[in-house]
């Protein structure tokens, strides 16, 4: 027959232990997975200029990859696109989000020169864990002040998150960066969000080594509702 002392020891030991699982049950993290998407095939068209940028981040050579929480999906195909040029000079902003990734002629918009900016509404409001950006990938040029933020605010006047900065000398007024210039390439440029809470998306550049103007081949947002 069991002790009073020992019951008691029992009784302690069965609490540590349920308190252990749901210790581990609170701390534990989210699955989590490798984000993949469709990888264009590789367009080279024309001939490349010179790229004079210090800094440079080291070409990619192969597809990028972050891990993204369980049940993350594409949440900006088909959503609407705005941007501070209403009238691009080629294609249109619904290129953007329609999931269309190849390069050459036909497949991107082409802004203004000088600081512009697209932005992407995916309608509600949601965790984005992760922003692929392709600019123009037939020819290889870097991108300046390359910005990418993420905000409830449609007007960007409070709230903003910004995910992604390489405009090292603040030329546009929004922060210095401290991300390294890229080249472009097939492989795009994939941006942590880390699941900020956000509805729209904004990106922003300001021309490129081989001519002054902005061009978008395709922007994925990834997250969850």
């Amino acid at each position: 027959m069991k002790t009073q002392q020992q019951s008691k020891s029992v009784t302690r030991i069965a609490l540590a232990a349920m308190a252990a699982i749901v210790t581990a049950a609170i701390v534990a993290p989210a699955q989590a997975a490798p984000l993949t998407t469709e990888i264009p095939p590789e367009v080279i068209e024309g001939t490349p200029m010179p790229i004079k940028l210090a800094n440079l981040a080291k070409i990619r050579k192969t597809a990028p990859s972050i891990d993204v929480p369980e049940g993350t999906v594409l949440l900006s195909k088909d959503k609407p696109v705005t941007g501070s040029d209403d009238f691009p000079i080629i294609g249109d902003l619904f290129y953007i989000t329609d999931g269309d990734k190849v390069g050459g002629e036909g497949y991107f918009v082409e802004l203004m020169d000088g600081p512009q900016w697209i932005q992407i509404d995916l309608e509600a409001s949601a965790s984005i864990a992760a922003v692929w950006v392709w600019h123009f990938h037939s020819q290889a040029r870097a991108y300046h002040d390359v910005i990418v933020q993420v905000s409830d605010d449609e007007a960007f006047e409070s709230g903003v998150t910004t995910l992604y900065n390489n405009d090292y000398d603040n030329s546009s007024e929004l922060g210095k960066g401290g991300d390294k210039p890229y080249v472009e390439n097939r492989f795009g440029l994939l941006v942590d969000a880390k699941n900020t809470k956000g509805r729209y998306v904004r990106l922003y550049s300001a021309g490129n080594t081989s001519n002054d103007m902005n061009h978008y081949i395709e922007v994925e947002v990834f997250g969850k509702k």
